[in-house]
């Protein structure tokens, strides 16, 4: 029998409230209410998770406008022919909406035989007729705007479905016409997305453009608390040794409703043959019983005697993968709990894909994309009856000081954990920041505590309806300008994301026993900050700069207050929530200096020290710390405006023989500079 082993994990609990499926009067769930409000703006961006509804979001949306706004026609781009049936006919005046959405079958290119490029005829054709709605792949939009040029879309409305695909970057075309789109402001654009971390590592769109966009953002935490049966999220990771196949059953529970994700054949996880790895997975669950004649799923006897129907989407046999497919979108697969028990895929099964009664996305080895791995959690996150929890497990390969290729294993390790920290922020509830003043009070509609709340300390109130902190910090700046009030409300995940996937950031954060965690709140975030909105002003800058450090350590220190006894066990998975509550309440000031003073990365640390055997955390250690850096020049004159700030405050410079680890590291700084300019006098 293999051995269950604990998986490092943080669990979420949520209410089950129904609210995000209950229906209003016409016909909208929570978020598509939300959307609709929004209705009479030019340019919308509509970030929300999968499943919450967004296809018919838009549904709503563009009748409007074809109907009441004086739109002339309305194009949905989607990123691939299967998700082109989101946008198939419904009757929407069936369920309280005005007018029903129709698309005339010539009109869903998706469905239309022939490649991309040859379907552009029929846009021209559709754009010079009288119908209404559109349904093309981001392809096909593309190489139409690239034929025949902006104007033809102008008064019409162009919806980009799943818009992560595009980005700012040079060499993205879709993001090169969407600026085309915007500088010529003639069309009504929609953009939707599912993906908390637009574009990775490039912006979807540029700062300027961004600012054009009114913002519809519905959470992780609104979707999943106003479900009506799922109660609990846990994410994990799981590092292994030999070959993932072994080990599989440690964390695979035959029990559970999974999708399982093998590795990249190009990727360290790999086995080197897809085909063997399937085949030894469905050895490890059980004795292979044969194949389902009528919906080609293998049936897969376990120990226990259960029959397991798992179906393979990674056998390259294209009529028996078609077949598979075929039968995991029959309506039963929606209806019947018990039509499949398991998918196994590689590069299908993600975006898109809807199986309601998925419990586990496991996934072997790290993913590059935060995007990718956001869309696969996705998978998991449906709700459906009698399904009271869901995960997401990473499977990943321990790095081996024996092997030559442990550079790449650490770096892969690194990225893993930052995906964590980042689907931890994900699934937290929002946080809204204030600074404590004696006029301030409490906030209508938030919980402050069983001693309600208190106005000689910093209170935190929480709203379970809508999922949001109300948190005082002493010493919080605000920002100002527009722009960097949209960043404090919608994009601290974009900061924390490119905070976190900072190579000497995570490595030093994590190894670097002498590191003084404002190096890193400070000086790394406050480059990522600069480097990310350079038109932002020092005020503002430092503004968005303490929100994300003070969003990124409360989640990580409430992960820490729920662990306290150091032990993995269940007694760490209770609500997110209450251990930031218990957090913010055990601490005598909550101030930004202190939360400035936190290593973000430490909790995260403690998990990998319980999770991987001490000697590869010995090989992760002497991989990072033979590349400890020196202070460079930039970082010298940001420890340098930080001395100035010190100076201001207490009325001398910093010292560099303080007990204080951060005031000697600002001294360093002014010596460095000192020494640099004097090297230059020199010659």
């Amino acid at each position: 029998m293999t051995e269950r082993k604990t998986i490092p994990s943080v669990t979420v609990n949520y209410k089950s409230t129904g609210s995000s499926t209950k229906s209003n009067e016409l016909g909208m769930r929570a978020m598509q209410e939300r959307a609709y409000e929004k209705r009479g703006e030019q340019y919308l961006l509509i970030k929300s998770p999968p499943a919450s509804g967004k296809s018919r979001a838009l549904m709503f949306i563009a009748l409007d406008k074809l109907h009441n706004q004086g739109i002339k026609q309305a194009i949905i781009a989607v990123p691939e022919k299967s998700i082109g049936s989101s946008f198939a006919d419904e009757p929407l005046t069936k369920f309280g909406y005005y007018f029903d959405w129709k698309v005339e079958p010539k009109w869903n290119l998706c469905n239309a035989p022939g490649e991309d490029g040859s379907k552009v005829n029929s846009v021209k054709s559709f754009l010079d007729g009288g119908d209404k709605v559109l349904v093309c792949t981001h392809a096909t939009f593309r190489f139409a705007l690239e034929r025949f040029g902006v104007e033809v879309f102008d008064d019409r409305l162009i919806a980009i479905d799943e818009f992560h695909h595009v980005s700012a970057d040079e060499g993205n075309v879709l993001g090169s016409q969407l600026k085309q789109l915007v500088a010529r402001d003639k069309a009504d654009i929609v953009a939707m997305t599912g993906s908390y971390f637009r574009g990775d590592a490039n912006p979807v769109l540029m700062p300027e453009d961004e600012a054009r966009f009114d913002t519809v953002t519905y959470t992780y935490y609104e979707q999943l608390n106003g479900y009506e049966y799922l109660k609990t999220l846990n994410l994990g990771y799981y590092f292994y040794s030999g070959a993932y196949a072994d080990e599989i059953l440690s964390v695979l529970n035959p029990n559970e409703k999974t999708i399982i994700h093998i590795p990249n054949v190009n990727s360290r996880e790999s086995m080197g043959d897809k085909i063997k790895e399937v085949e030894h997975i469905i050895e490890e669950l059980g004795s292979w019983q044969g194949i389902d004649p009528v919906t080609g799923f293998h049936l897969v006897k376990t120990a226990a005697g259960k029959i397991l129907r798992i179906a393979d989407l990674v056998d390259d046999d294209v009529t028996k993968r078609n077949k598979v497919s075929a039968s995991l979108k029959l309506p039963e697969a929606k209806t019947n709990r018990d039509h499949v028990d398991m998918i196994i895929a590689l590069g299908m099964a993600k975006e898109g894909f809807d199986w309601i009664w998925c419990e586990h996305a496991l996934t072997v080895g790290y993913r590059s994309s935060l995007t990718e791995i956001v869309q696969i959690i996705g998978r998991a996150t449906r709700d459906a009856p009698n399904k009271t929890h869901a995960r997401f497990t990473n499977l990943i390969a321990e790095p081996d000081a024996s092997e030559g290729a442990v550079t790449d294993a650490v770096n892969d390790t690194l990225k893993a954990i930052s995906a964590s920290l980042l689907m931890e922020q994900v699934l937290a509830p929002r946080f809204n920041f204030t600074p404590k003043k004696p006029q301030n009070g409490p906030v209508e509609g938030f919980d402050y505590g069983e001693g309600g709340y208190d106005p000689q300390k910093e209170n935190v109130g929480f709203n379970e309806e809508t999922g949001q902190f109300q948190i005082e910090i002493k010493g919080l700046s605000m920002p100002k300008s527009q722009d960097a009030q949209r960043i404090c409300k919608e994009d601290l995940n974009e900061v924390i994301a490119a905070f976190a996937q900072d190579k000497q950031t995570i490595e030093r954060g994590l190894f670097d026993k002498e590191i003084v965690p404002q190096e890193l709140t400070q000086i790394r975030m406050g480059k990522i900050i600069r480097d990310r909105y350079p038109e932002l002003d020092q005020e503002d800058m430092e503004a968005v700069r303490q929100h994300a450090v003070a969003a990124l350590n409360l989640t990580q220190k409430a992960k820490e207050t729920l662990n306290i006894d150091n032990e993995l066990s269940s007694r760490a998975n209770t609500a997110l929530i209450d251990g930031i509550r218990r957090f913010a309440m055990d601490v005598r000031d909550l101030d930004v200096d202190w939360i400035d003073s936190i290593n973000p990365f430490s909790e995260a640390y403690a998990i990998l020290s319980k999770s991987m055997t001490e000697q590869s955390l010995k090989a992760m250690a002497e991989v990072i710390s033979g590349k400890k850096p020196n202070i460079s020049l930039d970082e010298a004159r940001e420890l340098a405006k930080r001395a100035l700030k010190f100076k201001n405050e207490r009325g001398r410079l910093p010292e560099i023989k303080s007990a204080d680890p951060w005031e000697q590291r600002m001294a360093q700084g002014i010596a460095f500079l000192a020494r640099i300019k004097a090297e230059e006098r020199n010659g």
